[in-house]
């Protein structure tokens, strides 16, 4: 991942209702949710929900596919892992770190 995709990743979810949608399609896996599941779940409108989905869409974070009358939008995992490669690729300069246990800030 270059670094304007991971500026792209990162200001798509710095907003709280696109990062809050990020969550719930990761939670629901390959299968993905409705727009209309989504707006249930996140208790948002269905236009709202849109504009974030879009702007998910454009960062690469969430895909879309049409399922009959129905669409289907999905989490980009590889997209999100590597987000997370990039972003911690130079950690404890290349040795490698290791979370200690109960801890969520790797140690060197």
């Amino acid at each position: 991942m270059d670094e304007k995709t991971a500026v792209a990743s990162l200001a798509a979810l710095a907003q709280a209702m696109r990062l809050r949608v990020f969550r719930a399609l990761i939670g629901a896996g390959p299968e993905g949710m409705t727009p209309g599941a989504l707006s249930a779940t996140l208790d948002v409108p269905a236009s709202t929900l849109s504009f974030h989905l879009k702007e998910l869409m454009h960062a690469g974070l969430v895909s879309q596919e049409r399922e009959g009358r129905h669409l289907i939008y999905r989490p980009s995992v590889a997209q999100m892992n590597a987000l997370l490669d990039y972003l911690s690729a130079h950690c404890c300069q290349g040795a490698g770190c290791a979370a200690p246990a109960g801890q969520g800030v790797a140690s060197c």
